[in-house]
C-alpha cells in the first residue's frame, strides 16, 4: 500500500518515523530514505539503534539546493539514484516489508531523481510492501494512486515569526 504525508506544515516526516518505529516494534523490516537530507536530522541517531532499521541519507545534501551549483545538483542527482536502486533491491530480495522514502517528492519535483524509475520503483512496490513517501507536494497520478493521503497543512509556525528550525523540534 502507498502512503502518502504531504503539505507545508510540519510532521511529514515526524509521521513518517512514528510509523517506522512502529513497524520496527513489530518485527517489520523497514528501509529509511531520506532525499535532500544528510543524516545530520536528530531522528537519525535514534532510529540508528532501532532493529530491523536500515538508513539511508544524501550525505551530498549539506546545504539547501537552492545555494547549490549545477554540479553539485549533479552530484545530489547521482546519489538520489543510487539509493533508489538501493531500495529497488531491498525489495525486490523481499528485505523491507515497510520503505520510507523522506523528502521523496520534493526530489522528484525538482528533477533531482530520475522520474522513471521512480514511477516504477513505487508502482513495482506497493504490491510487496508498504511505501511511504512525504515532501510538500505530490503529483495528481501519486494522489490516485496513495491508499493513505493525509495532507498537512501549516496554520501557524514559529518561522513565520521569524524563530530559526530549532535542533530536536523541527530537525
Amino acid at each position: 500500500m502507498l502512503h502518502i504525508y504531504y503539505g507545508n506544515g510540519k510532521g511529514k516526516t515526524t509521521a513518517a518515523v512514528g510509523l517506522a518505529v512502529r513497524a520496527c516494534g513489530s518485527g517489520l523490516k523497514t528501509g529509511f530514505f531520506q532525499f535532500l537530507k544528510n543524516g545530520s536530522s536528530s531522528e537519525i541517531s535514534v532510529l540508528n539503534s532501532i532493529n530491523n532499521l536500515s538508513i539511508y541519507c544524501c550525505d551530498k545534501c549539506d546545504k539547501f539546493t537552492f545555494t547549490m551549483n549545477e554540479k553539485e545538483l549533479a552530484e545530489v542527482t547521482i546519489q538520489h539514484n543510487e539509493m533508489m536502486k538501493k531500495a529497488e533491491e531491498l525489495i525486490k530480495n523481499n528485505d523491507i516489508q515497510l520503505i520510507v522514502l523522506d523528502e521523496f517528492l520534493d526530489a522528484y519535483n525538482k528533477n533531482l531523481i530520475d522520474r522513471e524509475f521512480a514511477d516504477n520503483l513505487i508502482n513495482y512496490s506497493i504490491s510487496r510492501c508498504e511505501v511511504v513517501l512525504t515532501g510538500r507536494e505530490p503529483t495528481e497520478e501519486q494522489k490516485k494512486s496513495a491508499d493513505y493521503l493525509t495532507e498537512m497543512k501549516a496554520v501557524k509556525h514559529p518561522y513565520n515569526n521569524g524563530i530559526s528550525a530549532r535542533k530536536g523540534i523541527e530537525y
